[in-house]
């Protein structure tokens, strides 16, 4: 590969560099999901004598045809029909979570392709804020429809999704297909993003615990509310740290892990960009378009397909949702980690909670804030327990540099006993704290006495 000037590596909100090259946009969220890609075969493009159409039919060769997901590009449409033609609102909820999961990993593409032009530190902002846009897109429609719960289970849901499923598969499935190696990574990267994880864990439990303290709920309502405000801000300023601590200040931190990609991938050989930068500004606009439609759909339909399939909106939102909408991105990281990769693996799960931890909740928080919708970090017990319960697990299981497929095992287990709590969960979804409505009768009892 060609030796540019400056080094940078940006994973998935974790900005990283390198003394030896730099990849103009490619992060481990783009790497991953890049193994979904296809090469595109523009020989008959190529003969189109009008330079403009040529140009359209090469765009849409690259975006639309340039993925193996091709084949659910038609449930967008389908999803559409269905929501102009009244059919079945769950019908409408699952053609666009299925339709979300190409758009998902083109925005990974398309990001990755503008990049080429902006340079690294334009493009590694750029995927830091765009790493998770799907989730960011759900759950501003959710807020605005003021469905503060279901944009809590959804974020929650990614979080326990990347900690437990996607890291899990990728170090059992990893470790099954390389028995005579040892897998080893660089426990730098894991030690940043579990101290990261800690310090969002702790701005979600001290409002649950400020609130349990309380001999009456509605005496702390509002200072609760104040302190997940105060928590957000401080949240958003850690994650600016964190990505100037990548980018700038302890780049050579990270030296060893693009070593580890050095090695010929055919995923990586790309070093070219394939569509202009105009025209990626364009689809990139166009697939956020799309994308925000298909997710206020979603956030719509979401308690018509608990209804008809008798699953709790807890469950979809919390399993369903992460599973499918970043199936292209999880799948790469399973990949990358048979070809015994696990710096790459780790950048996506880790990179990605990290980044809806620290990024996408706070703002969440904000944009209430600004419309005058009530959210705080309040995520009630039974959530923020098992959030609290997946970051310690994984802490532990990343913590001495080495992977086999039992800590694998043992964290895919972990996320099957939280996907059953849910499944048998059937809160329905305004339904306030159990600890608030023990509170409330306890304070009722004091009164009556």
């Amino acid at each position: 590969m060609a030796s540019l000037q400056e080094p940078w590596l940006l994973e998935n909100g974790n900005l990283k560099g390198s003394s030896k090259e730099i990849r103009h946009g490619k992060t481990a969220h783009n790497m991953s999901s890049s193994s979904m890609r296809k090469k595109s075969d523009l020989t008959l493009v190529s003969k189109v004598r009008c330079g403009m159409l040529r140009n359209l039919l090469t765009n849409l060769q690259e975006v639309i045809l340039g993925t193996k997901l091709t084949v659910l590009f038609p449930a967008i449409p389908l999803a559409i029909a269905a929501d102009c033609y009244g059919f079945g609102r769950p019908w409408v909820f699952a053609l666009s979570l299925l339709g979300l999961t190409p758009l998902a990993e083109r925005v990974s593409f398309l990001t990755e392709q503008i990049a080429y032009y902006t340079g690294p530190t334009v493009g590694g902002l750029l995927n830091a804020t765009c790493g998770n846009a799907t989730e960011l897109i759900i759950a501003i429609f959710a807020l605005w429809q003021h469905k503060i719960q279901v944009v809590k289970y959804s974020l929650l849901g990614s979080i326990l999704s990347n900690l437990l499923l996607v890291l899990g598969t990728s170090l059992f499935c990893g470790g099954i297909a390389n028995l005579g190696k040892e897998q080893k990574y660089d426990r730098r990267q894991a030690d940043v993003n579990a101290l990261l994880l800690l310090l969002a864990l702790l701005c979600h439990m001290l409002p649950l615990l400020f609130r349990m303290s309380a001999a009456s709920v509605t005496l702390t309502e509002v200072p609760t509310l104040q302190l997940s405000r105060v928590s957000s801000i401080i949240m958003l300023l850690a994650y600016v740290t964190y990505i100037i601590f990548q980018l700038v200040t302890h780049r050579q931190l990270f030296e060893a892990q693009e070593e580890s990609v050095e090695d010929g991938d055919d995923v990586l050989s790309e070093e070219t960009p394939v569509i202009g930068f105009w025209s990626g500004i364009v689809w990139l606009v166009g697939m956020t378009a799309v994308i925000a439609l298909l997710s206020e759909y979603v956030v719509g339909t979401i308690e018509d397909a608990s209804e008809s399939w008798g699953l709790s909106v807890s469950f979809i939102s919390i399993i369903l949702l992460p599973i499918v909408g970043n199936a292209a991105e999880h799948a790469g990281a399973v990949i990358f980690a048979f070809k015994n990769k696990l710096d790459i693996s780790l950048g996506v799960a880790l990179g990605s909670a990290t980044q809806i931890a620290m990024f996408v909740v706070p703002l969440c928080v904000i944009v209430a804030w600004i419309l005058g919708i009530e959210m705080d970090l309040n995520f009630n017990l039974l959530e923020t327990g098992a959030l609290t319960l997946s970051i310690i697990t994984t802490a532990f299981t990343l913590q001495d540099g080495t992977s086999h497929y039992l800590k694998g095992l043992a964290l895919l287990l972990c996320y099957v006993v939280i996907g059953a709590c849910f499944f048998l969960n059937k809160t329905p979804l305004n339904h306030g704290n159990v600890i608030d409505l023990g509170v409330k009768s306890a304070a009722g009892s004091v009164i009556a006495a």
